[in-house]
């Protein structure tokens, strides 16, 4: 298939596994190994040639990262191999994935793709060690900085270039280098003419277009494609990836916030007969949950998890519907986006990976 006429999905299995007419619960009680396909069989090596591609358009003709399926998408440290999660293997495995945490990452070409190119400027970093040059270091830190698991980000800022949701660029030096060297990479990007006017992201993509000129027709430091935790080797069940999982992202939703319920619904006696208000957020949340996470950079599964509390809560307060039913949907969506950039901006902003 031609570079031009890429498929329009990712899930173009050529293996119909035994598993795949499995129920959830079957499916859960399977470790991640006895899920496994070959890459080479699944839809995602289009795009991971599509990769290879784009690297040789840039003049970089020595590195083409190795990618496996694993638990998620990462790079490890010192490596040059890319971790795909295993759900984008198989349709049936994605849709056990959006059940849990109500989003595939990466399960569209275009995403898929946005988080390939980020996790290839990892690998090309290990590759070929540009976290050690010094120049590296000043535009975009020391990769020894401590990751944290939370990260304060500031949406208008212009230091760094807007490629993954949540500012993730903002979280880390090294996720800052990996962001520049994806919008550097994408062909699509026009970064020259899009960043011109955002000083400091422009001297890090300029950084990342001369440093690459410099090394591209150089074979890297670092061959190895030794893999970290490949998913043939990956034991835990689908329960427990979905568990620890869940519990990684969850969040929860502060008291203090009732002030904002009451805004909305009330527990006064004369309201009394209207829908309670936690029926009419059981009937809305969907829409909400969509309708907010574009809004504020958030994972679905977040802005789930704070739902359901303030359902509880509503439900604890006996709050019922104040207004007619489009007008509660209205205020619940612009409180909930309000809430949730409240949470992002207080330091609580769990980082995707």
């Amino acid at each position: 298939m031609s570079i031009s006429a890429m498929p329009k999905t990712l899930f173009l299995s050529k293996v119909l596994p035994s598993w795949s007419d499995f129920s959830d619960e079957q499916l859960l009680e399977l470790p991640l190994q006895d899920v496994h396909i070959p890459l080479a069989k699944t839809g995602v090596h289009y795009f991971i040639d599509k990769l290879q591609h784009e690297l040789g358009q840039k003049g970089i003709a020595y590195f083409r990262p190795r990618c496996f399926f694993s638990d998620e998408w990462f790079v490890a440290d010192g490596t040059t191999s890319i971790a795909i999660p295993f759900y984008l293997a198989h349709k049936r495995l994605a849709a056990l994935q959006k059940y849990f945490l109500y989003e595939i990452e990466g399960g569209t070409p275009g995403w898929f793709m946005q988080l390939l190119r980020h996790e290839c400027g990892h690998a090309i970093d290990n590759a070929y060690g540009l976290r050690r040059k010094k120049k590296r270091q000043t535009l975009f830190g020391k990769s020894s900085t401590p990751y944290d698991d939370y990260y304060i980000p500031k949406p208008y800022s212009k230091k760094h270039v807007i490629h993954l949701d949540t500012w993730y660029a903002q979280s880390h030096p090294d996720e800052d280098f990996a962001e520049t060297f994806a919008v550097w990479l994408n062909p699509k990007s026009a970064w020259k003419k899009r960043y011109k006017d955002w000083k400091v992201a422009y001297q890090k993509l300029q950084y990342v277009d001369e440093i690459m000129q410099k090394i591209g027709s150089t074979k890297p430091k670092n061959t190895s494609r030794s893999l970290y935790q490949p998913q043939s080797k990956i034991k835990k069940t689908l329960r427990q990836h979905y568990k620890e999982k869940q519990a990684y992202y969850g969040v929860s939703f502060p008291k203090i916030y009732d002030v904002h319920l009451l805004k909305i619904f009330t527990n006064h006696p004369k309201h009394c007969k209207t829908m309670k208000a936690s029926t009419f957020i059981k009937k809305i949340r969907k829409e909400v949950r969509r309708a907010v996470a574009p809004w504020t950079g958030t994972y679905q599964y977040n802005i789930h998890q704070l739902i359901e509390e303030i359902i509880e809560q509503s439900a604890l307060l006996d709050l019922h519907l104040r207004f007619d039913y489009e007008e509660s949907k209205n205020q619940f969506i612009s409180m909930l986006t309000l809430v949730t950039l409240e949470y992002i901006h207080s330091g609580n902003h769990r980082k995707a990976r």
